[in-house]
């Protein structure tokens, strides 16, 4: 039996990578894509026989909670796995609350994903084990707030912020060397120097904690 899958996913490299990784699997058929939540709606009103939705969450027009609320009014034989670089805790608290089915980083690798999307149809609840653990964490303690008021005082040159930026687009090394036209061991010099500052080890931290403190 393949499982039929749409993605709302507004970042078309992403959403590209996502395909890809979908395109591994013969029981997996990639149906369609929604650009946003509004946009898949509509694309669901047309055909909704669809097993499982790969969801973003920072979507324009419409984000990821509120779609997936919408969906699984409407159609609640979809089950939903949130698949964002964000990993904070009020969005997993809202994306489970709005009724998602699971909750995975985008840099799942394929089979995992694959792996992930067969355990949702059969019931489970599929997450990355850092969003498992946030999970616990915020069920244990609802109100425990991060204390990261050190990262306020971060400043991060203009090339570092630019180069966060492209991280978050989820280019690699040599790309974002060639789109700022440096060598990409000076790329991974400032990439080393922002793990510093930050306080982090790898790069999809990296990103969430400057985006969850503006910083890009």
């Amino acid at each position: 039996m393949n499982l039929k899958i749409a993605i709302a996913e507004d970042n078309s490299f992403l959403a590209k990578a996502v395909i890809e990784k979908l395109s591994f699997f013969k029981d997996l058929d990639f149906k369609f894509k929604g650009n946003n939540g509004a946009e898949l709606i509509g694309k669901l009103e047309v055909n909704h026989n669809i097993d499982v939705i790969l969801m973003d969450i920072q979507m324009p027009e419409m984000d990821g909670v509120a779609t997936t609320e919408i969906v699984k009014k409407k159609y609640p034989h979809i089950k939903i796995i949130m698949l964002t670089v964000f990993d904070d805790d009020e969005n997993i608290f809202n994306a489970i609350k709005a009724g998602a089915n699971g909750y995975l980083l985008k840099e799942i690798d394929a089979e995992n994903l694959h792996k992930c999307i067969l355990e949702v149809i059969n019931g489970g609840a599929p997450m990355t084990p850092s969003i498992a653990l946030k999970t616990l964490n915020l069920l244990r303690n609802p109100i425990l707030i991060e204390n990261d008021d050190a990262v306020n005082e971060i400043k991060l040159s203009n090339r570092e912020i630019d180069i966060l930026e492209h991280l978050s687009t989820g280019l690699n090394y040599n790309e974002i060397a060639d789109n700022l036209i440096i060598s990409p061991s000076t790329v991974r010099k400032h990439i080393e120097n922002i793990y510093k500052k930050l306080q982090v080890h790898n790069k999809m931290e990296a990103v969430i904690k400057a985006k969850k403190h503006n910083l890009i």
